[in-house]
């Protein structure tokens, strides 16, 4: 039996799983003292329930996604309407220094996949597609890759395993960031920033009481005007040489407005408007992408899918905690931005931020963890990645 849900029912059923995660999370202590993100629970919880229905009752559900797009254009869109260059220019170092980092953690992330892959004697083009490729890049990066090899190689179920890792790493990147941050925190006694800097971060949430129909308005017709300018930039110039994806651009054009307003006061959005159609959407956006998981069809993939998934993870958790945390400074930023790297270097920059988010409701706040570690995600993540792609592509003993 097949229940068939139209855009409208598909968010209404976000929104409910949702209710349900943030239920679940604050009568469950584990859920809590590990800072799983309320969207992650919720879409988990659902994927199973989907899953048992699916193989007890044969009834599976299909979703109307058309709004799980611009529910992520939107949320990249206020991350640029947060982006004051001013602040960028001050956390320009540490901004560099963790993509250098993350740069690094490329490497070895594809090293460890291409290693786990030979030693259960598959095609180390095969491990190569379950690390960067589909884990730092996500599920285009992995299609088409996959495609590639498949067209290239011959080798077979590369797309489906592809589909696979990007999405248990979507599901994983969500999953070990709160744990790891928070182990860091607690081990190291460590603290939001200072009494004076939370006591002002306080009082900019407090004006969050301050929003209203009209800032509500403005502030949605400004992001639906980069949502709408992104893609037409990304569409325009997708036959260039070198290409950007919808998301980037419209971070960009969020930046530029943003950066005006320095110039022109009368531009100034309503930053807890902004924030909260960002946050909004960003939990939307992950409720959809982990409640339409079709677990069931990843069964037959299960042994070699666990293996390399198991050692990418063990290898996000010890990188994350002994190489970002102490590069970074070992401070409490430094424990925030490294629960983020777990996030979009197993997931992607959603997951990233939904792990932060979840830390520092709980710890403080992190204004240099919520500047460094999207502009990374969003802007420098593809580029070093794909260079990292072809350098190992070209290794003789690749076979590519």
């Amino acid at each position: 039996m097949m229940i068939n849900l139209d855009a409208t029912q598909t968010l209404t059923a976000a929104i409910a799983v949702l209710f349900i995660g943030a239920a679940v999370q604050s009568r469950v202590r584990f859920l809590r003292d590990n800072n799983i993100p309320v969207p992650v629970v919720g879409g988990l919880l659902f994927a199973v329930g989907t899953t048992v229905a699916f193989l007890g009752f044969d009834l599976s559900i299909l979703f109307d996604m058309a709004l799980k797009e611009p529910m992520m254009l939107v949320f990249f869109t206020t991350i640029g309407l947060g982006a004051d260059l001013r602040l960028l220019a001050r956390g320009g170092p540490r901004l560099l220094l963790f993509a250098g980092i993350c740069f690094a953690y490329l490497i070895v992330q594809d090293a460890l996949g291409v290693a786990a892959a030979m030693g259960m004697d598959l095609h180390p083009l095969v491990g190569l597609l379950s690390s960067s490729i589909t884990l730092s890049g996500g599920h285009g990066t992995g299609a088409a890759y996959a495609a590639q090899f498949a067209e290239v190689q011959n080798i077979a179920g590369v797309m489906e395993l592809a589909m696979a890792c990007a999405t248990f790493g979507l599901i994983l990147g969500g999953l070990i960031g709160g744990p790891v941050a928070g182990r860091l925190i607690g081990a190291h006694r460590l603290e939001a920033a200072s009494s004076q800097e939370q006591e002002a971060t306080v009082a900019v949430e407090s004006t969050a009481t301050g929003i209203s129909s009209d800032s509500l308005l403005l502030a949605l017709f400004v992001v639906l005007l980069c949502l709408i300018g992104g893609q037409w930039l990304a569409a325009s110039l997708s036959g260039g040489s070198f290409t950007l994806p919808g998301f980037i651009w419209c971070l960009f054009l969020g930046v530029v407005i943003r950066n005006l307003a320095i110039l022109v006061p009368a531009m100034e959005l309503h930053r807890p408007t902004v924030d909260m159609l960002g946050f909004v959407s960003l939990a939307i956006f992950l409720a959809m992408a982990l409640m339409s998981l079709r677990l069931w069809e990843l069964l037959s993939l299960a042994g070699p899918l666990l293996v390399m998934l198991a050692v990418q993870t063990l290898g996000m958790v010890l990188f994350a905690s002994f190489i970002t945390f102490r590069v970074m400074g070992s401070s409490y930023d430094a424990a925030i931005i490294a629960g983020g790297h777990c996030g979009f270097g197993l997931g992607a920059t959603p997951t990233a931020v939904a792990n932060m988010e979840a830390l520092t409701q709980r710890y403080g706040p992190s204004p240099q963890a919520f500047l460094v570690v999207p502009l990374v995600g969003a802007f420098f993540i593809d580029f070093l990645n794909a260079l990292v792609i072809q350098g190992y592509l070209a290794l003789p003993w690749l076979s590519y």
